[in-house]
């Protein structure tokens, strides 16, 4: 090995020389010391800060459950919401159409009323009007020459008519 670099004349003799003093110095100050205090200090905030970013992460996990939890049950209740509203709906419809039933049979009851009085009505109108042709036609007969055998022969058949007419 050549070692004519270590002669005081020589640039690489003051080099290494001052890297040896700077290497002591170091030591004496104690730096490796304290660059290993930062180190340390500054893995243990990183294992904090990483601790603490567990901690965020399952917070937030249980906080997404919650959301999600408190989601379901909300849809949940609006399908039951739905159901009971279309429930409703069903019986709302039966009620209507039973309500519409109802109208419709007591109009029929009222209108089959009404048409048994106008046909009473009009009973009674043909019999008035019978009755009026009657007299009249009694009042003719008598008004009228003729015998007393044709006259109760004519009353007989008119009566027989009307008879026939009303039954």
């Amino acid at each position: 090995m050549n070692f004519d670099w270590i002669h005081p004349n020589e640039a690489a003799f003051w080099v290494a020389l001052s890297f040896f003093i700077i290497i002591g110095v170091m030591i004496y100050v104690r730096v490796p010391g304290l660059v290993a205090k930062q180190l340390d200090a500054r893995a243990k905030g990183i294992s904090d800060e990483i601790t603490e970013a567990r901690r965020l992460r399952e917070e937030a996990q249980e906080l997404l459950a919650s959301f999600q939890r408190r989601q379901q049950e909300a849809v949940d209740e609006a399908a039951a919401i739905v159901a009971q509203a279309k429930n409703e709906a069903k019986i709302l419809k039966k009620q209507a159409r039973d309500d519409m039933a109802e109208r419709l049979e007591r109009r029929t009851v009222l209108a089959e009323q009404r048409i048994a009085q106008a046909e009473s009505s009009a009973a009674a109108e043909v019999r008035a009007a019978a009755a009026d042709l009657a007299a009249a036609a009694a009042e003719r007969l008598l008004t009228s020459s003729m015998k007393k055998a044709d006259l109760n022969k004519l009353l007989d058949a008119d009566i027989k008519l009307i008879g026939t007419q009303f039954n």
